[in-house]
């Protein structure tokens, strides 16, 4: 017990600092709680070196009678969640400063963030459901958190439309359970488990099979925002504080897709009787929300909105990769390693893209893409920053956006999906029309008003690091790919 214990020691310290900091925020007086951003840090630099410890110990192994599985894949989400979580901390500090329960607000990002890293590593039916629904809890409310109108609105929105996301995805797992008799998606050879049913090819339980698919897929793809379940993203984002949005477009999405790897790839297999089918699933969310998504990009006034139909249309391009894992050619394992990559440089080109509008919407009190007009003459290093996300998320070299589409639509290529990757390159082509026309904006407009703009100290380092990353991977993504790789591997 204590060996497992050890091994999810990074998740326990996220618990037990979400726990500390809102104990200790009951005991501060008003002008002492600037100090607890601090505290979100370090629970998060504790977490990330207990992990580093684990792998230099080589600990890793399947724990608590294998419902979580401590393996490249589970760390490398790890690392991912740690930092996102700890750059929108970084980014949001001076913003939660201004509200009245900020020991909330750091205690529901933490435990967000657990069930992020738990969902990663999840290889049970009950976890999975356990760790999804401490994520979205603590999400609805920070979509919610500004007490006002319209977020209070897009909270409840959030929530209505996620509880029944939540019932499809339990009826699901439930159809699973009748039909296997067991929770766990893998098991030793001889054990009961979800995927040895599946490899015995039965063709009685097609059916049904089939059924919990479609609503595990429907279910999840609510998390990960694919259309016909995408309706919450834009009145959400725009309604919810300008680092919450970041979070949920980049945090809420890699778990989502985390744990449908371990769900459709380990579970209901590549090499199935139904892997065809599934990929034909995902094939058919990638068509309709990369064109959905772009579409409705093109018509945004406001850039939290547009940012959402892009998220929309991105998350499009990563059910490419979870297309060409189970289709017919070789991308098994260019799929998967694809979504992971994607997902990777996803984080640092749509946190810097939602960092940037913090501070500019600050400064001009709107969101409104009119505002950014001349945005290159009086912020330059700000709209560099911005211009380099947008570029990175249209997919043109030499970003890392470039690198995670050139990867992704080559696992579609050798999985025969040559028509999904088409589908794809045309809706680059639209995407480019709506990131490019802001960087247009922002240098060729003139600007409507005159003064700097000058970001906080600590939006300045966030800004700067998703910056930096975004370049530095495209130039030099062989690291990250080897990385990725080594996570998919864990698959299976």
């Amino acid at each position: 017990m204590l060996e497992d214990l050890d091994r999810i020691g990074p998740v326990l310290i996220l618990m037990v600092s979400a726990g500390g900091i809102l104990l200790v925020d009951l005991a501060l007086h008003e002008r002492d709680r600037r100090w607890l951003p601090f505290g979100a840090l370090a629970g998060l630099a504790a977490a990330a070196i207990w992990t580093v410890v684990l792998i230099l110990r080589g600990r890793e192994a399947v724990v608590f009678s294998g419902t979580y599985s401590l393996d490249s894949f589970s760390i490398f989400f790890n690392f991912l969640f740690l930092g996102v979580a700890g750059l929108v901390v970084l980014a949001s500090a001076d913003h939660v400063r201004r509200l009245r329960y900020q020991g909330e607000f750091w205690t529901l990002l933490l435990l967000a963030t657990t069930g992020m890293m738990l969902l990663a590593g999840a290889r049970d039916l009950i976890l999975i459901f356990v760790a999804l629904e401490l994520t979205s809890i603590s999400q609805y409310v920070l979509a919610g958190f500004l007490k006002d109108d319209r977020s209070s609105e897009a909270g409840l929105k959030y929530i209505i439309l996620g509880a029944i996301a939540s019932a499809v995805i339990l009826y699901g797992m439930a159809f699973l359970f009748g039909i296997s008799g067991t929770t766990k998606l893998v098991a030793p050879e001889g054990q009961a488990s979800i995927f040895a049913l599946i490899a015995q090819g039965e063709s009685g339980t097609r059916a049904a099979l089939f059924a919990a698919m479609v609503m595990l897929g429907a279910g999840f793809s609510f998390k990960v925002a694919l259309v016909p379940f995408q309706m919450w993203v834009p009145d959400v984002y725009e309604a919810a504080a300008t680092p919450v949005a970041a979070f949920l477009s980049v945090g809420s999405k890699a778990a989502g897709f985390a744990v449908l790897l371990r769900i459709f790839y380990e579970g209901f297999g590549p090499d199935s009787f139904i892997g065809s089918d599934w990929s034909n699933l995902f094939a058919a969310f990638a068509v309709v929300s990369m064109t959905v998504g772009n579409v409705m990009a093109l018509l945004q006034t406001n850039i939290k909105r547009m940012l959402g139909y892009s998220s929309i249309a991105q998350a499009g391009n990563i059910a490419i990769g979870v297309a060409a894992i189970a289709a017919s050619g070789g991308g098994v394992s260019l799929g998967a390693s694809g979504v992971t990559f994607f997902l990777a440089t996803y984080v640092f080109t749509n946190l810097g893209a939602f960092f940037a509008v913090i501070v500019i919407s600050q400064r001009l009190g709107s969101d409104a893409i009119a505002g950014y007009a001349g945005m290159g003459r009086r912020a330059p290093l700000l709209a560099a920053a911005l211009a380099i996300c947008l570029v990175s998320l249209t997919g043109i070299p030499p970003t890392a956006g470039f690198v995670a589409k050139l990867y992704i639509f080559n696992a579609a290529v050798q999985s025969d999906l040559v028509w999904l990757v088409i589908v794809g390159v045309l809706n680059t082509a639209v995407s480019a029309y709506y990131y490019l026309r802001i960087v247009s904006h922002m240098y060729v407009s003139p600007a409507p008003d005159e003064g700097d703009i000058v970001p906080s100290p600590w939006l300045a380092a966030a800004l700067l690091t998703t910056s930096v990353g975004v370049v530095a991977i495209g130039l030099v993504p062989f690291p990250l790919i080897k990385a990725a790789e080594r996570a998919a591997s864990a698959l299976g």
